[in-house]
């Protein structure tokens, strides 16, 4: 029998964290998954984890056609080698709460794409930056526009029959028409009220690099090409054209997170500056 739920962990010297991010899967009270960890270098991270005593015969592992083909093109490769009925992206510098599949593989069996709400960690420190959404508010579904609106990565539960892949070109903002199409296909994101998933941002890595804008703005153009090109694969006319949109206000956005960061002696992260901008407004 298949499992219900394939991990897709996609790893590029990844070697310090996918330790955390695998333990956290272990840890998880839902048992009934397999993790498909692609690797998009030259290391063995079948080794690095026997190495932490991690090993565990639900652990698979893949690699990329050629090292740095980036985080989506190695998702593709382990989603192209899993047997599951839903896909749940994990990077493996997160980690996850022990009950987070327990609580969202049903809701993604049964509506075809579940998220939960997530919680903002500075990886050095282990300093809350902030949430997707505030704690104390009620759980959700999101629309297209709802989606856009938020400023903190999702990684979606997407049922098999929901999933469309990552877009390998598409640099730093893929998990956006990811979770657009998941979203199309679905009719809505339910998210969580509870968080269930620490998003690490950590220094060194391509999210936070110093160049993360120029990468970010990059994505944000070739999507915007993309959609006018074969609509990235959103058959709704209206969420392309919300696309469209938002992705003008998200450049924008980046602009202004370029500026900021330039003008502090110590830079900082985007998440940080959206942290920031929420507690002034």
């Amino acid at each position: 029998m298949p499992p219900r739920v394939s991990v897709v962990i996609p790893a590029w010297h990844a070697e310090a964290t996918i330790g955390r991010a695998v333990r956290s899967l272990l840890d998880q009270t839902f048992t009934d998954w397999e993790a498909v960890i692609a690797a998009d270098d030259d290391r063995d991270y079948g080794a690095i984890l026997a190495g932490e005593g991690l090993d565990d015969r639900r652990l698979r592992h893949v690699r990329t056609p050629a090292p740095r083909s980036g985080a989506p093109a190695a998702r593709n490769a382990a989603w192209a080698a899993a047997r599951g009925g839903v896909a749940a992206p994990l990077d493996a510098d997160d980690s996850w709460m022990p009950r987070r599949l327990e609580q969202l593989v049903p809701t993604a069996e049964a509506r075809g794409a579940v998220a939960d709400n997530v919680r903002v960690v500075a990886d050095a420190t282990g300093e809350l930056v902030g949430h997707l959404f505030p704690p104390g508010e009620p759980g959700r579904v999101l629309d297209a526009a709802g989606f856009l609106a938020t400023s903190v990565p999702i990684m979606a539960l997407v049922r098999r029959d929901c999933m469309a892949g990552w877009d390998a070109d598409v640099e730093l903002c893929d998990d956006l028409p990811f979770n657009l199409r998941a979203i199309d296909r679905a009719g809505g994101l339910p998210v969580t009220a509870e968080a269930l998933h620490d998003y690490r941002v950590r220094d060194g890595s391509i999210c936070h690099a110093p160049d993360s804008d120029r990468r970010a703005d990059r994505g944000y153009a070739t999507c915007l090409s993309r959609l006018a090109a074969d609509g990235l694969g959103i058959r709704d006319p209206a969420i392309r054209e919300l696309f469209r949109r938002s992705l003008e206000d998200k450049r924008a956005l980046n602009r202004a997170y370029a500026a900021w960061r330039d003008s502090r002696p110590t830079g900082g992260t985007f998440q940080e500056f959206v942290a920031e901008r929420a507690s002034v407004g």
